[in-house]
């Protein structure tokens, strides 16, 4: 079992950014791949970036078109994404996800087996 804690939300406007920190409990955490997930009101859950265990591959949907950074810090145990440049439509719950096995570019948030509880971002425009 492995848990995960997001931080880091927030209010903020059109234009701005936000970076969002994941804690991961665990001893294995290194050999996890992460994930960022959101999901606003009304909609699917949908992938924003994961990173490979090793930190030397990583995926990013074509949204988010190079304003989003994904990194982790395995001494940390943490996993974050740095979010410039955000619009209204960035507007979500975000979601940190890991798994064993998962390649880092697949989409399905299904294939991810552990979850945080999310933080709220929200943009104002």
């Amino acid at each position: 079992q492995v848990q995960l804690v997001e931080s880091g939300g927030g209010l903020v406007q059109a234009g701005g950014s936000l970076r969002l920190s994941c804690a991961a409990s665990g001893r294995t955490f290194s050999s996890y791949v992460m994930g960022w997930f959101r999901q606003a009101p009304g909609k699917e859950r949908e992938i924003v970036a994961a990173i490979s265990w090793s930190g030397s591959a990583t995926y990013y949907a074509d949204f988010v078109k190079g304003r989003f950074t994904i990194s982790r810090d395995d001494s940390k145990n943490t996993v974050y994404l740095q979010m410039n440049s955000l619009k209204a439509e960035d507007t979500a719950v975000y979601y940190c996800a890991a798994d064993r096995t998962v390649v880092a570019g697949t989409r399905s948030p299904s294939a991810y087996d552990y979850w945080g509880q999310g933080t709220q971002v929200t943009v104002s425009s």
